[in-house]
């Protein structure tokens, strides 16, 4: 399914991660380090390299359990990422670590910290991501950029949540159809949360198809920016707009699992109608027991910049935890050539 564009027809093709540095991500923590405390916080630089990967090779230096080696989210393989993983102090001295260089990755600071790090530790991540090929006027450049601005861009699900050529999804259709579950629970999670993905994205594509993704409908569920609090709307008024014109507040759609959806109005009957075409899918999420919870159904793009250079462009902007640079890019052009991902970084 190639999901819903919200802001047009796309711009000519581009070609998206040619070379590793075409592709920079750095994490953002939601925390401040401690400075002191039984772990030390390292924040690595890795290069065509995923994170699990580094993960492995970090304990192996320390000498201790993979288990023991902490990080905050999944980065891509084929790009240039910093990020930050944490292992036991008492395993090797500081010293150790700031001069750590391999030629997959290197580290570029070590702070202590009280707690090892847990997935899903951040605020969000910087992107710096260079287009080749690009063959579009300024003017219609900043229409995109404008509407990207403004309006923010639908909170898709990348492709890389549903495996290389949708790998998960087909291990879905196959636990859905004859009971077979993936082996291992790893394999198990990543299949479930391609089912999640797949629902939330049909029902962020039947709103942008029906123009209300970016708008707030008496009957939503309401999302606080940053946070996984959401409230009931029961009457849009002016405060409720400007807000959301500030991206203070989101609508948001259902990840999908067991309980009462709590939207109302054309939000719910958007839910249920969705949901009735995902039938086996929800079921299947209800019975491994996963529950109801929501995500926002746009994104904001924070600080972007475009630079523009010789038939390439350079774009930098931020995106908040669990959202998909891959969603920005498809509402400006069509991508040719984008290696399979690992993650853009979140869960």
């Amino acid at each position: 399914m190639t999901p819903a564009r919200a802001h047009g027809a796309p711009l000519p093709v581009a070609d998206l991660k040619t070379q590793l540095e075409d592709f920079r991500v750095e994490e953002i923590l939601s925390f401040e380090p401690s400075d002191s405390g039984p772990h030390y916080l390292l924040r690595v630089e890795k290069s065509g390299a995923n994170t699990r990967w580094v993960a492995a090779q970090l304990a192996r230096h320390a000498g201790v359990p993979v288990s023991d080696v902490g990080y905050a989210g999944l980065k891509d393989r084929h790009a240039i990422t910093v990020q930050w993983f944490s292992v036991p102090s008492a395993a090797k001295p500081l010293e150790f670590w700031t001069m750590l260089r391999t030629a997959e990755f290197k580290v570029l600071l070590v702070r202590a910290n009280l707690r090892k790090l847990k997935r899903g530790a951040l605020s969000g991540n910087r992107f710096q991501i260079r287009l080749r090929e690009v063959a579009w006027s300024r003017e219609q450049l900043e229409l995109k950029l404008q509407a990207l601005r403004t309006r923010g861009a639908p909170n898709y699900f990348g492709p890389q949540r549903f495996g290389r050529e949708g790998y998960n999804l087909s291990r879905v259709a196959t636990w859905v159809q004859n009971g077979q579950a993936p082996n291992g629970r790893a394999e198990r999670s990543f299949a479930l949360s391609a089912g999640r993905s797949l629902i939330f994205n049909a029902l962020l594509a039947r709103r942008v198809e029906a123009g209300d993704w970016s708008v707030l409908l008496a009957g939503d569920l309401a999302n606080l920016e940053g946070s996984a609090s959401h409230f009931p709307v029961t009457q849009v008024d002016e405060e409720l707009q400007r807000r959301l014109r500030e991206f203070d507040i989101h609508p948001t759609g259902p990840l999908w699992g067991g309980g009462e959806l709590r939207t109302a109005g054309q939000p719910l009957l958007h839910e249920l109608t969705v949901a009735e075409s995902f039938k086996s899918v929800g079921d299947l999420l209800v019975a491994e027991g996963l529950m109801q919870e929501r995500r926002a159904l746009r994104c904001h793009v924070r600080d972007l910049s475009s630079r523009a250079d010789a038939g390439t462009l350079t774009l930098s902007f931020t995106l908040g935890r669990g959202q998909f640079a891959t969603a920005v890019l498809r509402e400006l052009c069509e991508l040719r050539s984008i290696p399979e991902l690992e993650s853009d970084g979140d869960e």
